[in-house]
């Protein structure tokens, strides 16, 4: 045994290192949300930055100054001002759960592996399907991301809707399956079509309305195009909501009409389906009670750190359709993978403790912390958009349901190309100057910020500063 190896596995040097971490974290959280930290994105250029670590890595080494360095140089998520990505301002206890996942190293696809982990997701997911309004028969897992999430329900569909055995026997001749989703839905479930082989003509968009939401009164046209096509529609899926605009889709009138034509309904919640759990924003949610399948992301909106993703499934036992030759129905229980080994319901292989991260912030804080976390957010939406609507030379192109705000400085005479031009110089000054970080993102070929209110601990204050910002950056030109 090498003495490199002793000292790398030595309980009190770890402890030591611990300790030390554990404290430069606690100061970064407490600088950030005190905002006695300036800044939020300390920006430099990728190749600078590229070279500036390759440098460090063949110089004397400094465990507290390597730490400092690593906190200070990255996004700091935890700050008031950042209105960016949808990445929350996870609770600080999933960091220590992260901790333990990285230390125990236990695979929990498989229960051997991971048995603790394993019984505390099951507990997570019952808990999750009786706060979402679902009965007993509702059963689920917990995976690595809503893409991950939504290419699971989506295999899951494919083997109980298509009357064929893909797993098995691979592509059929002449069978075109297909889903239909809103044209603002996320590009995973594009992605996961094309993965599972359905091509380009797998993806059938549905016109969304006004309010970009996706237009329900469209819908038998749409479907009634395919089939003129010789495409099999099999799925129909729902915003909960959109990634772009942080829309609702009419999810009753949807699960209406998936009844109608025996369509599997899938509800994309990954950010914004966890509302249904919420006494003050349920009412978005309302009719996700009877999808066939969710995703709901624990990353964005319930203050878990990245990856947790919820993949709910409304008859618990079309959960192991998704790798297995026989559907559910067909299945005895001596059939039937035991529910504890979920690698034979998702991607993994292996798997991270992720029961364990949301099981410790449940137990500790009991499930209001997640009401709490979601309640606010999407409140600090409501605020920073009537702010916006109360600034004459702001635009806000529709009235948000969720933390997602999309808005654009249109100063005064200015061509729509001007504005557009403008819009991406002034989020590109915000990002350089760290002040703030935001995003952008098009809506009918026009230009416009965007941001997710991600962090309770924003203020009001924080955004007319921002609405300050913006306007001096667009008036300089």
């Amino acid at each position: 045994m090498t003495d490199l190896l002793k000292l790398a596995y030595d309980p009190k040097n770890f402890r030591d290192q611990a300790h030390q971490l554990v404290d430069l974290i606690a100061d970064h959280l407490e600088a950030s949300l005190n905002q006695t930290e300036k800044i939020v994105l300390p920006w430099m250029d990728p190749d600078k930055r590229f070279l500036k670590w390759q440098k460090d890595l063949g110089e004397d080494f400094d465990f507290d100054l390597f730490w400092k360095d690593t906190i200070n140089e990255t996004i700091h998520i935890h700050h008031p001002k950042y209105l960016g990505h949808q990445v929350c301002a996870s609770l600080p206890l999933s960091g220590l759960g992260e901790m333990l996942n990285g230390t125990l190293n236990n695979g929990s696809a498989i229960y051997e592996m991971g048995p603790v982990s394993t019984a505390m997701e099951r507990v997570v997911i019952e808990w999750l399907t009786g706060a979402m309004g679902f009965t007993s028969e509702a059963s689920g897992v917990l995976t690595s991301g809503g893409s991950l999430g939504n290419l699971t329900a989506l295999l899951a569909a494919r083997q109980h809707q298509s009357g064929y055995d893909h797993w098995t026997h691979g592509k059929k001749d002449e069978f075109q399956p297909a889903v239909m989703v809103s044209e603002e839905s996320h590009y995973s479930v594009s992605r996961a079509v094309h993965i599972m082989g359905w091509g380009q003509r797998g993806v059938i968009k549905v016109p969304s309305d006004k309010h970009h939401k996706l237009d329900a009164g469209k819908l038998e046209e749409v479907y009634k195009d395919a089939e003129r096509q010789g495409i099999k529609v099999l799925v129909l899926i729902g915003n909960a909501c959109s990634t772009s605009t942080g829309s609702y889709d009419p999810l009753e009138k949807m699960a209406d009409f998936s009844e109608k034509h025996g369509l599997w309904f899938h509800i994309d919640g990954a950010h914004g389906g966890a509302a249904s759990i919420t006494p003050k924003y349920k009412h978005l949610t309302k009719g996700i009670e009877r999808a066939d399948s969710i995703v709901i992301d624990f990353h964005k909106m319930l203050g878990i750190s990245a990856l947790t993703t919820a993949v709910i499934f409304r008859d618990g036992k079309r959960s192991y359709e998704t790798f297995n030759q026989k559907a559910s129905y067909l299945l005895n229980d001596e059939e039937r993978e035991p529910w504890f080994n979920s690698a034979t319901r998702t991607m993994e292989c292996t798997k991270n403790m992720m029961g364990v991260k949301v099981y410790s912030i449940l137990r500790t804080y009991g499930p209001q912390i997640f009401i709490d976390y979601f309640t606010e957010c999407y409140d600090l939406g409501s605020v920073f958009a009537s702010l916006i609507s109360q600034s004459a030379d702001f635009e806000l192109p529709y009235q948000p349901e969720s933390n997602i705000v999309c808005y654009r400085y249109i100063g005064s005479g200015k061509s729509e190309d001007e504005i557009n031009k403008m819009n991406a110089v002034i989020r590109r000054k915000l990002i350089e100057s760290g002040k703030f970080y935001v995003v952008q993102t098009h809506i009918n070929n026009k230009v416009y910020l965007r941001s997710s209110l991600m962090n309770p601990f924003t203020t009001e204050t924080d955004m007319e500063e921002l609405i300050r910002e913006i306007r001096i950056y667009g008036q300089s030109g």
